[in-house]
């Protein structure tokens, strides 16, 4: 077992990505959590938007800032978020999956899952950020025995943060923020919430059979599979929440810290 590190590992709720240009709580409360949490010496990020058949690791030096989305202002196309990569911390990431095949990525870049966040968390985009990508073939007992491998990484002071939604369905969205949590996406978060804190990682990886909320809840893995690395990379250790809520009736923001709170 790797040592414990001064840094949580992270599952940070993105919502919606115009977050990441205004004044909400939530982007509040991302600053507050980046000006508390010790500075990493680099991010592993696993993001919601980035699938792939296999794993992949962005391993180029400047990744490019992935504008991902469709509909918005021109403002928020017009944001960058200028993190340098590390192709020495991909090569890492390789060497502990192996013999899991990590093809080193040179093409995706950061894509707004990560980037909406961070850009609050670290303005200055001063710290490598990596991505890593969630392989569809894998089922969710396979993510989170792949991301326990991952642990070692913080021993190093890397921060491995998941971002997605627990409850995420935007066809059932109402996109008003005075809409009340639909009664189903409030259930499925709470049972979560539960095994989160009593620790039972083997409930959060069957989801599906938490409540009978779970398929409206999760119609789809991509946002609910990057809770589990950041579960399973800081598996045994303290758990809180950086933020909470359920906006749009089905959009769930809440985060949690696996390890010591700021």
């Amino acid at each position: 077992m790797p040592r414990p590190s001064s840094l949580p590992t992270l599952f940070m709720a993105h919502g919606s990505p115009m977050n990441a240009i205004q004044d909400t709580s939530f982007s509040r409360a991302w600053k507050a959590l980046g000006d508390a949490l010790p500075k990493p010496s680099a991010i592993l990020a696993i993001s919601a938007h980035w699938e792939t058949v296999g794993v992949a690791v962005t391993a180029m030096p400047h990744p490019r800032t992935i504008h991902d989305f469709w509909g918005f202002p021109p403002a928020l196309y017009e944001v960058q978020y200028p993190a340098p990569g590390s192709p020495e911390l991909a090569e890492q990431v390789q060497h502990l999956l192996d013999p899991i095949p990590v093809i080193a990525d040179q093409d995706w870049g950061l894509d707004h899952g990560s980037w909406s966040v961070l850009m609050h968390m670290y303005p200055k985009a001063d710290i490598p950020v990596l991505q890593l990508s969630l392989d569809r073939t894998r089922s969710p007992e396979q993510h989170y025995q792949l991301a326990q491998r991952l642990a070692p990484l913080r021993e190093q002071g890397i921060l491995i943060v998941g971002f997605g939604n627990i409850v995420h369905n935007l066809r059932a969205a109402r996109r008003d923020d005075a809409t009340p949590p639909y009664a189903w996406a409030y259930e499925f978060e709470t049972a979560v919430r539960e095994a989160i804190a009593a620790g039972d990682h083997e409930a959060l990886c069957r989801w599906h059979a938490l409540t009978p909320a779970a398929p409206l809840s999760v119609p789809t893995t991509e946002h609910y599979l990057p809770l589990l690395y950041a579960a399973a990379a800081g598996a045994g250790e303290p758990v809180w929440f950086p933020t909470e809520g359920i906006v749009w009736g089905s959009l769930s923001m809440l985060s949690v810290g696996f390890g010591p709170a700021p």
